[in-house]
């Protein structure tokens, strides 16, 4: 059974780890890997990754990503969201800690901040437009 908005952006706003999908170019599968993401309800989805990334070489090439999370319990349920990248901007300690907020326990953020802060290189934050919806909840089979 598909999601009404509020379900589909409540569940989305939910620290799930995506599954982000862009078009890797003729001949190619799309670039599928996981990440991070943050999200709320009525606004943009963003994400963080490397400037010199694949991830960004092709989500500027392609101007658009999806994002696909999932649960499986207590019942089946996932969200795709696709669309354009409406803001690129460099990725900021500020942001790192605001998305290792979500993803890590409390006492785990500082270290986890500093040592990617360190060691990932330099970031970009790219803003992405939720267009088209996909979600179903298939109850508990």
């Amino acid at each position: 059974m598909a999601l009404t908005r509020e379900e589909r952006e409540t569940f989305l706003a939910e620290p799930h780890i995506a599954a982000l999908a862009v078009d890797a170019g003729a001949g190619r599968a799309p670039l599928t890997v996981p990440i991070w993401y943050q999200y709320e309800p009525g606004g943009e989805v963003w994400i963080m990754t490397g400037l010199n990334s694949r991830k960004n070489e092709l989500i500027g090439r392609a101007g658009r990503f999806s994002l696909m999370v999932d649960r499986l319990e207590p019942t089946i349920r996932y969200v795709s969201v696709e669309g354009p990248v409406v803001e690129t901007a460099a990725g900021t300690r500020e942001a790192l800690r605001e998305m290792s907020a979500r993803y890590l326990p409390a006492e785990k953020v500082d270290g986890y901040v500093a040592f990617a802060w360190e060691n990932h290189g330099e970031q970009v934050i790219l803003r992405m437009r939720p267009e088209r919806w996909v979600s179903t909840d298939l109850g508990s089979v």
